[in-house]
């Protein structure tokens, strides 16, 4: 299994040398020239505004929303536990519709200040949506969860000594919070905020229906209206050093610091608010979940009944079907790959192996416009002697055999998401015994049938859940698919992201609507396995 794994590491690791080539090679011409001269400039501004924006609310956010269900008993607790994930169901760029429909100028919030205060046009000033500081708002709405969902296992992973030794030494409740939970914290919500920083970076339809220029926007139009692939992939390779600073300054940010716990592991216990404090502490937990998810899900659901997609019926269908086996294909793939290189690091703990799940995992952090561009550059190479080859030999054009159609953006999505379905599948792997590996060899079963009829009954939920997450991520992806997408191949998220760049909002709700409501249910599964598999607080009676 090790040059298998070998192989997978090599297809995942093309599209990322493909870019770099490009960078080390120099060759922009005209268009680079023209690029870094005018708009280069706006490009790296927008991108580090946007970055130190989402970095400084989603661990205002997630932290403290973590710190609040996990330390404190209030009203609504056990809902938000689980609930405060749910905006990751909604891609940024719905968020992006939907509360520009609600903050233009005719749209309802306006409208009825326009009507309660008897104001005209010119008379008031209202802050306008499609900003910098518009998208950071959309963006950190989506996108706490990342570091809510860390620093929440950090926090309960802790033991209840750890807070108890700080009492006893006179340390209040914030004191507490600030010079203990939050530095044993600190790597976990790094992660996330890194998580949430490479999703920023890899948005392309917020950002582009706010009119906020950034790499990722460049990079499309470099290839689309300049026409320039060279040009495109060195924005790419420019826009995958960003990825690999915010990579760095997480780790950096987690230093030489380590920390464990030295005593028995015990839930911290949770203290009772109450009176003013415990409703101030519902209303925390509840603004980011009503601006992230309730307030735009509950747009799109209006906007979906009462106007909606004109072509709701065959063309919705066929957007739908798209969608679903483009996802599906991707998920069952990343599965099988997840599970031959999992196995195959279970198996052997040779050097090559740890490197080929390290250049696995780092497909994640590349953003899905780079990917693409990557992809194409060397496939469109290889169909182009393909079909050279088969018309010199039989007469015949076969046309683009590799990127004509979805095995070039199937290949995309694996390399974006393999990372998602390896690491869960890993985790799940670890905890099976290497005691029932010896025990079925001793019994003549190969290292395949002790896969077979050990492991994967034993990772049968593992393995549903590393196939839902991505299928959930490859049904909000946008960037890639709008670069690699067949001819007059759309999917839902494609739909929904012409119809409002056309300004067609209340028909794009129908589209939208339906990404957030198939990304619902394995949030919901997930966060109920989190709550089963964890060690949760008991409120203290004061």
């Amino acid at each position: 299994m090790l040059w298998w794994a070998l192989a997978v590491a090599a297809l995942v690791a093309v599209p990322i040398a493909s870019v770099a080539v490009h960078l080390l090679a120099g060759q922009g011409g005209d268009t680079w020239s023209h690029l870094a001269e005018t708009v280069l400039a706006g490009y790296i501004g927008n991108t580090l505004r946007l970055c130190a924006g989402v970095a400084l609310g989603t661990v205002l956010v997630g932290t403290g929303a973590a710190w609040l269900v996990t330390m404190h008993d209030f009203p609504g607790r056990r809902l938000f536990e689980w609930a405060l994930v749910l905006p990751l169901a909604v891609p940024a760029y719905v968020m992006a519709y939907t509360y520009t429909d609600l903050l233009q100028f005719v749209g309802p919030v306006q409208s009825w200040l326009r009507a309660a205060t008897g104001w005209q046009a010119g008379e008031y000033w209202f802050p306008d949506v499609r900003t910098v500081g518009g998208a950071v708002l959309m963006f950190v709405c989506v996108l706490y969860p990342y570091v809510y969902l860390l620093a929440r296992a950090a926090f309960l992973e802790r033991a209840a000594g750890v807070l108890e030794a700080g009492r006893s030494l006179g340390l209040g409740p914030w004191s507490n919070f600030l010079r203990v939970s939050l530095p044993l914290a600190r790597p976990a919500i790094a992660a996330g905020a890194a998580l949430a920083l490479m999703e920023t970076l890899a948005d392309y339809g917020a950002v582009s229906y706010f009119g906020v220029h950034t790499f990722t926007t460049g990079i499309y139009r470099a290839w689309f209206s300049l026409g320039d692939r060279v040009a495109a992939s060195q924005l790419a390779a420019t826009l995958l050093g960003f990825v690999a600073l915010v990579l760095w300054l997480e780790y950096m940010a987690r230093g030489r610091a380590r920390f464990h716990n030295t005593g028995r592991r015990a839930a911290p216990v949770a203290q009772r608010l109450q009176g003013a404090r415990a409703w101030a502490a519902s209303l925390a937990c509840l603004l980011p979940l009503l601006l992230g998810f309730l307030l735009p899900g509950g747009v799109l659901l209006h906007m979906a009944l009462t106007s909606g997609d004109a072509q709701f019926g065959a063309r919705f269908v066929e957007l739908a079907r798209n969608s679903f086996v483009l996802a599906a294909l991707t998920a069952a793939c990343a599965v099988l790959l997840a599970v031959l290189l999992a196995y195959a690091g279970r198996l052997s703990a040779h050097p090559l192996l740890r490197l080929a799940n390290g250049t696995v995992n780092l497909g994640y952090a590349v953003p899905g416009s780079v990917i693409a561009v990557g992809v194409l550059v060397p496939l469109g190479w290889l169909d182009n002697r393909l079909a050279h080859a088969i018309s010199a030999a039989t007469g015949a054009n076969p046309g683009l055999l590799l990127t004509g159609g979805i095995a070039a953006l199937v290949y995309a999505y694996l390399v974006r998401f393999q990372a998602v379905s390896l690491r869960t599948v890993q985790a799940s792997l670890g905890k099976v015994t290497p005691n029932m590996d010896e025990a079925a060899r001793s019994l003549g079963q190969s290292q395949l049938g002790v896969l077979r009829r050990v492991h994967l009954p034993l990772l049968r939920g593992s393995l549903l859940t590393a196939a839902l997450l991505v299928f959930v991520d490859v049904m909000k992806e946008l960037p890639a698919t709008l670069v690699m997408r067949p001819f007059n191949f759309d999917t839902l998220a494609t739909q929904a992201y012409t119809l409002a760049a056309d300004e067609r909002l209340a028909e794009a709700s129908t589209a939208a609507l339906a990404i957030v409501a198939v990304g619902v249910l394995p949030l919901i599964m997930l966060s109920r396995q989190i709550r089963q598999g964890s060690t949760y607080c008991q409120p203290a009676r004061s």
